[in-house]
């Protein structure tokens, strides 16, 4: 039976809100076909697999994630300026932004359990302790327990990162941005346009500084300090953290600046403005990240 209502908004009892019902959507499986292609072009690229292709697959699940991005985000702001999102529909998205942002929590705490596990157990007993004395005479007889390791079972020398050069900089660069990212979105409450614009536009060319200087840092890693992935377990975890936390800081910066360009179509008002507030979350939860990343990897 074809549904009266139009926009897939079912009917309502009296005294209460309709509630919008999107029709179905190819993008969630564009998602997760694109998410595929870049887990695998990774792989194949670090392995050296598919005969070299590896990059190539590589860019073709982020171009179409890409792709996914501009289609849904289209959509949803498409619904959300016809007047179809409720009260109701707000909340399910800040619902759904928090536990986003509690699975990102997760996410990263699986990488940091793997950088203390090496650090605070691996390392020490295969040094020695805990009365591993004979492991470690049988397995690694020269092996120093120190953390960073600087030498592979393989032979393979590395330096580590210091924290005082660009680290030290992208972190002044992130704190800033929270800043900026704040006092923007005083300004949209306050319906101060111009200032929201500006301090906004700051936030997302800081966001984009950050992921250059990253990418300074790791072509100085890999052409003068020999720190790579194949360096040992030092250089797994800190690719892994910090580049996961890059990637994030793309996407937020992404994002940040989709919201700048609906500001300047007048977008948002003082009263709603919840795709900024869930981009402002995201960042900030990002910026929480790298001071930890700061901390953990490149000062203890």
């Amino acid at each position: 039976m074809a549904n009266p209502y139009s926009e897939h908004e079912q009917s309502a009892t009296p005294g209460s809100e309709p509630y919008y019902v999107p029709a179905a959507s190819i993008w969630p499986i564009v998602g997760a076909v694109a998410l595929f292609l870049i887990a695998m072009g990774a792989g194949a690229t670090v392995g050296g697999l598919f005969n070299g292709q590896g990059p190539w697959i590589l860019m073709s699940g982020v171009g179409l994630l890409l792709i996914m991005l501009f289609g849904w985000f289209r959509d949803v702001i498409s619904e959300s300026m016809r007047g179809l999102y409720s009260s109701q529909m707000d909340r399910s998205f800040r619902q759904g932004m928090s536990w986003f942002i509690f699975s990102e929590v997760m996410f990263f705490a699986a990488f940091f359990g793997a950088l203390f596990y090496a650090r605070m157990i691996a390392v020490p007993w295969l040094g020695g302790a805990g009365n591993n004395a004979m492991t470690h005479a049988v397995l690694w007889p020269d092996f120093i327990a120190q953390w960073p390791l600087l030498m592979t079972p393989g032979g393979t020398e590395t330096q580590a990162m210091g924290a005082w050069g660009l680290p030290l900089y992208n972190t002044m660069i992130l704190l800033t941005s929270s800043v900026t990212v704040h006092i923007a979105h005083t300004a949209l409450e306050q319906d101060n346009r111009p200032r929201l614009t500006l301090f906004l536009l700051l936030t997302v060319l800081l966001g984009a500084l950050f992921v250059y200087l990253q990418g300074v840092e790791y072509a100085h890693a890999y052409e003068e300090m020999n720190l790579t992935l194949d360096a040992g377990v030092y250089g797994n975890t800190f690719f892994l953290l910090t580049g996961f936390h890059g990637m994030h800081v793309t996407l937020g910066t992404l994002i940040l600046f989709i919201v700048w360009l609906r500001i300047l179509r007048g977008h948002f008002s003082a009263e709603r403005h919840f795709a900024f507030q869930a981009g402002a979350w995201y960042w900030h939860f990002v910026d929480v990240v790298w001071l930890c990343l700061f901390v953990f990897v490149y000062i203890l």
